[in-house]
């Protein structure tokens, strides 16, 4: 059995598990949570040490058919382009389990569907089929609704959930048509990922089909991602959003639009994807400047935040307008920094709302002196989103940036000049508000976090620098996969 069943299992397993834990055994039912993610955390690093770089083809597959007459199996394997991204998604689950020390109330409840999303967004990048990789992103995208509506802070909390599952339904109903039509289309009475890749090169999808569907797939996955300007659920949706499932959507479940772009749009409608991915790389730069403006303008710093994952979207969908190897790869590489990032400062500003009871910049000040590892953490999370050397972000942008120049030098111009300015005046002027300067009295009695609550932004933050440091230990990885995959298009840029 391939150990990516065991990974996707074990949050599936403890969420069953905890159905038959009474819910005023509470340390149980944090204890489960915590101890299934690390399980899974535990084995997607080992399987990303054991993937053999440079080895063409899937690697831990399995495949179990399931409705054999349309194709449809349970077929799970990875490559260089998703196997960072699971060891991402289940080192996130993991610190999003340990954050969720917040929840007070109805605790059972919440646990339950924090693993049940977890299941879901590990089973959507490991999948292979094109039913269960739709089916289990729907899985972790229920949750997210249900948990911002019942454990969602602020007064907008009701307004958010009904916005956030408007949107994010239409953008999933909308990459269902394509989904379905590309699969008609393909006529080759398969689900399966590899075998209508393998299909649709020999016989390619005549134009007008590919133009047809490339739109709903870009659209559709692009407003799960909060392309601009489908971008407004996002900000509002991550700042009513508890702490863990803020963590987890914007760091993970966001990717899943941008993954499915790479895996299936690209390789699969090369002609329309050579149409379409210059209006992306127009529009990407709404992503980066404007949803940078607007970020410099929020008072809350929840919002600042969602704002500014919105911004950092626009440099994947930079680097997949590229159709080169190196913006790809760049663009993977970007996921993977983002996650980690986005985990990490919803996480910290999770800290600063439970100490604080607000996070409203104006009425903060000075925290650096009561919280001198949180704000050590916020400090070098800000120089991470800032694109600093040294963090996995930086890595990822300036790659984005060498492939972006060879095709849109404009955009590429603009892009930098949005994100290596406008980000940096945003986020250091936040961070100067709320952690340096006097200390208002009423928050002299905030209390530092203890070794415990410190784990999970420590491993955040070691994976931001690790792979900011040895960024060959994913390009190594995704670099063959993206040429093999044909992501690359024809047209030699």
């Amino acid at each position: 059995m391939s150990p990516l069943t065991y990974i996707i299992g074990w949050p599936f397993f403890a969420a069953i598990l905890l159905l038959l834990v009474p819910r005023n055994f509470r340390p149980v039912l944090r204890a489960v949570a915590i101890l299934a993610t690390f399980i899974s955390a535990v084995l997607a690093l080992k399987m990303f040490l054991q993937f053999h770089t440079g080895a063409l083809g899937y690697q831990f597959e399995q495949q179990i058919p399931w409705v054999t007459r349309l194709g449809i199996s349970y077929h799970v394997g990875v490559d260089g382009i998703n196997v960072g991204l699971i060891l991402m998604g289940a080192i996130v689950a993991f610190a999003s389990a340990c954050v969720s020390w917040e929840i007070k109330e109805r605790d059972k409840e919440f646990y339950i569907l924090l693993l049940v999303m977890t299941g879901g967004i590990l089973g959507a990048f490991a999948s292979l089929d094109l039913f269960f990789f739709y089916f289990f992103h729907e899985l972790a995208l229920v949750p997210t609704f249900i948990m911002i509506g019942v454990w969602g802070r602020g007064e907008q909390k009701n307004y958010a959930t009904f916005q956030i599952t408007l949107y994010l339904s239409i953008g999933a109903l909308i990459a269902l048509i394509g989904l379905i039509a590309l699969y008609l289309q393909a006529g080759a009475n398969t689900f399966d990922i590899p075998e209508l890749a393998k299909h649709i090169r020999e016989h390619p999808l005549a134009t007008g089909a590919q133009n047809f569907i490339f739109p709903l797939l870009l659209f559709g996955f692009g407003i799960l991602v909060s392309l601009w300007p489908f971008h407004t659920w996002a900000p509002l949706g991550y700042a009513s959003a508890p702490t863990a499932t803020a963590m987890l959507h914007a760091g993970v479940l966001k990717k899943f639009g941008l993954y499915g772009l790479i895996r299936i749009a690209l390789p699969l409608l090369p002609q329309a994807a050579q149409h379409w991915t210059p209006i992306l790389a127009w529009l990407c730069l709404g992503n980066l400047v404007y949803c940078g403006w607007v970020a410099m303008r929020q008072k809350d710093f929840n919002r600042l935040i969602g704002y500014s994952s919105v911004a950092h979207m626009g440099f994947v969908f930079l680097g997949i307008a590229t159709l080169n190897v190196i913006g790809v790869t760049g663009a993977v590489l970007v996921m993977i920094a983002h996650g980690f990032l986005a985990a990490l400062t919803f996480g910290l500003s999770g800290y600063l709302y439970q100490q604080t009871g607000t996070l409203q910049i104006d009425r903060l000040g000075g925290l650096l002196r009561r919280l001198p590892f949180i704000g050590g953490a916020l400090m070098m999370a800000a120089f991470a989103g800032c694109g600093l050397p040294g963090f996995a972000n930086f890595a990822g942008e300036i790659t984005v940036f060498f492939g972006a120049w060879k095709v849109f030098p404009v955009v590429t111009v603009l892009a930098c000049w949005g994100a290596l300015i406008i980000g940096a005046v945003y986020m250091l002027r936040a961070i100067r508000a709320l952690l340096h300067g006097p200390l208002p009295d009423q928050w002299a009695g905030v209390a530092d976090a203890h070794f415990w609550r410190k784990v999970p932004f420590i491993l955040l933050l070691a994976c931001l620098l690790l792979f900011g440091c040895f960024p060959r230990l994913l390009t190594d990885k995704i670099v063959p996969s993206v040429k093999e995959n044909a992501v690359v298009i024809l047209l030699n840029r």
